[in-house]
């Protein structure tokens, strides 16, 4: 494996002929944590669609370790990833959804995925359904998605949404504890107070680009 996991390089992004990105650049490198600010709209949603192979840009190359890539596969293996907020089957229980998406891979089971309820904030022997869930219960059930497998890389899309502040400390409690195993981090946030606790550098979106913040 290399030092870089992710190499954004030299994007250029349209949706519905207008220009989100133009020539754009990010470097990830293995073991950091990174975070992506940026006003409502920016991009930064779609720049973690690029990255997992859900979109391709119109021009330039999202590059990914290889060592994450099989043969004539797009979506990353042991990516940990949370997009646009959690959507599950809300007629089934938080551990049931967890259960069905497990089966997909089979590279874990119940064990797993109590401990990774648990390790949220969520009991993972409720059978409350996950359509009368709170937007924070929620949000905890997505986190707990991407931490099931013990997954090398963590995509995270705004992962303190909705939470309130004990839950919020105890999210990033678990994200430290996956800083010290060694796991990469790429999340989006508009909290600098999440920010400055969690990261190595902060990228910002803007101006159809990706910029460092200096002093991050």
């Amino acid at each position: 494996m290399t030092d870089t996991v992710i190499d954004v390089r030299d994007i250029t992004v349209r949706l519905g002929g207008f220009r989100l990105y133009a020539d754009a650049s990010m470097r990830i490198e293995r073991g950091a944590t990174y975070a992506l600010t940026g006003h409502n709209g920016s991009g930064k949603s779609v720049l973690l669609k690029l990255i997992c192979g859900f979109m391709t840009p119109d021009s330039g190359e999202v590059w990914v370790d290889p060592a994450y890539l099989s043969p004539r596969r797009t979506f990353p293996d042991k990516f940990g990833i949370t997009i646009d907020g959690p959507a599950y089957l809300p007629g089934r229980s938080g551990i049931e959804n967890l259960l069905d998406l497990a089966r997909i891979r089979r590279r874990i089971g119940m064990p797993e995925i109590r401990r990774a309820m648990e390790r949220v904030g969520l009991d993972p022997d409720t059978r409350q359904k996950v359509r009368n869930y709170s937007l924070g219960m929620k949000q905890k059930l997505s986190l707990a998605q991407a931490l099931m497998e013990s997954p090398d890389v963590l995509l995270l899309d705004e992962p303190f949404n909705a939470l309130d502040e004990e839950s919020t400390q105890l999210v990033k409690a678990v994200l430290r504890e996956e800083q010290a195993r060694g796991v990469t981090i790429l999340f989006t946030s508009h909290s600098r107070a999440d920010v400055s606790d969690l990261t190595d550098r902060v990228y910002r979106v803007a101006d159809r680009g990706i910029h460092a913040v200096t002093g991050s």
